[in-house]
């Protein structure tokens, strides 16, 4: 079982940058591919950002490519999205999950475990 916990969401202006992360619970974080998703109002969740186990590997949405970027931390448990040059169109509930495969780019049906989500509200 992983508990997963995000923090570092909130109200940014167009232009600005957030730091979310996810914490996870358990000794064996270093076996899942990790993953952002996020879900805006009205519209179905979808994938963000996903890294490999050793997070050499990474893998975007053509919506973030060249703004976020992903990052683990495999001895403290923790996955980040750095998120630069926010839009307004980037306004969504963010959701870290854990996909106990090897697969870091996937579905939503994939992934093992879920966070909370947190909110990102970018105002233009």
């Amino acid at each position: 079982q992983v508990q997963l916990v995000e923090s570092g969401g909130g109200l940014v202006q167009a232009g600005g940058s957030l730091r979310l992360s996810c914490a996870a619970s358990g000794r064996t974080f270093s076996t899942y591919a990790m993953a952002w998703f996020r879900q805006a109002p009205g519209k179905e969740r979808e994938f963000v950002a996903g890294i490999s186990m050793s997070g050499i590997g990474r893998s975007y949405a053509d919506s973030v490519k060249g703004r976020f970027t992903i990052s683990r931390d495999n001895a403290k448990n923790t996955v980040y999205l750095q998120m630069n040059s926010l839009k307004p169109e980037d306004t969504a509930v963010y959701y870290c999950a854990a996909n106990s495969g090897s697969r870091y780019s996937i579905n939503e049906d994939e992934a093992d475990y879920w966070g909370q989500g947190t909110q990102i509200t970018v105002s233009s």
